[in-house]
């Protein structure tokens, strides 16, 4: 992970390149058309955009003409914290998904200069990307989604239930990175990813109690439990009854 921000002008061809990096990184299109593909899901950054690359989001890149970006690696979200105070959380959504967004006329201006500068100077890359950062604050603010998809995430849960499932999963489909979504699930419903996950299969498995025939065992199989006696504990501990209690509650009623 990177612990000071850090520019580079690069230049793209036809030649591929595919890789995955612990930072996240912002890539600024100067001249040319970059074809980019973040996590399955292609785009192309002309001049005046910008590109969003989450950290651990897979990528890959080429450009058959030729095309000319201002990269920025972004530094950890301690340094964020420290140097962009109250633009920090506006600078942390920016970069917890992938996107593409335009540049207005300023800060275009503020990208050709900083191409145009020395960016290997440490000074310069300090304060370049801290007002960098700052000028993106209403981008990001603007950008930003709203609650978590959680209709998305019950029906993948419900259609993959018998499959093992991870919080990746989850954010791929939210477009967030796991932290930001570990982030986003405690801010709004005060529980994590895969307790989310955990919850969903059980209320499946309580439907499928009530509602159907269906030999216990067959049940936590098709809700992903491998054995029937950590199924009944995970039952007992959500529900306060076990299985076949539940079972024959539904049916007393």
């Amino acid at each position: 992970m990177t612990t000071a921000p850090f520019f580079s002008l690069r230049h793209y061809r036809e030649e591929v390149i595919a890789h995955s990096h612990e930072h996240a990184q912002l890539v600024f299109g100067l001249r040319g058309c970059l074809e980019l593909e973040v996590d399955g899901r292609g785009t192309r950054v002309d001049r005046q955009d910008l590109m969003v690359v989450p950290a651990g989001a897979h990528h890959t890149c080429g450009s058959t003409a030729g095309s000319h970006c201002l990269v920025l690696d972004i530094p950890d979200m301690p340094w964020l914290s420290k140097q962009l105070g109250e633009h920090a959380e506006a600078s942390e959504r920016l970069v917890d998904r992938a996107r593409r967004l335009s540049l207005d006329h300023r800060q275009q201006q503020l990208v050709d200069w900083l191409a145009a500068s020395p960016v290997s100077d440490s000074l310069i890359a300090r304060q370049g990307a801290v007002l960098l950062l700052a000028s993106l604050d209403a981008a990001a603010v603007a950008s930003s989604p709203g609650r978590l998809p959680y209709a998305a995430f019950d029906a993948h849960i419900d259609r993959h239930a018998a499959y093992p499932l991870q919080v990746a999963d989850l954010a791929r489909l939210a477009g967030l990175s796991c932290a930001r979504l570990h982030a986003r699930f405690a801010s709004e419903c005060n529980t994590t990813p895969m307790d989310y996950i955990r919850e969903r299969r059980l209320r499946l498995a309580r439907d499928l109690l009530k509602d159907t025939r269906l030999a216990i065992g067959e049940i936590a199989s098709r809700v992903g439990y491998s054995s029937q006696s950590a199924f009944s504990a995970a039952m007992l501990r959500v529900y306060g009854r076990s299985p076949l209690t539940l079972r024959r509650e539904s049916g007393d009623n």
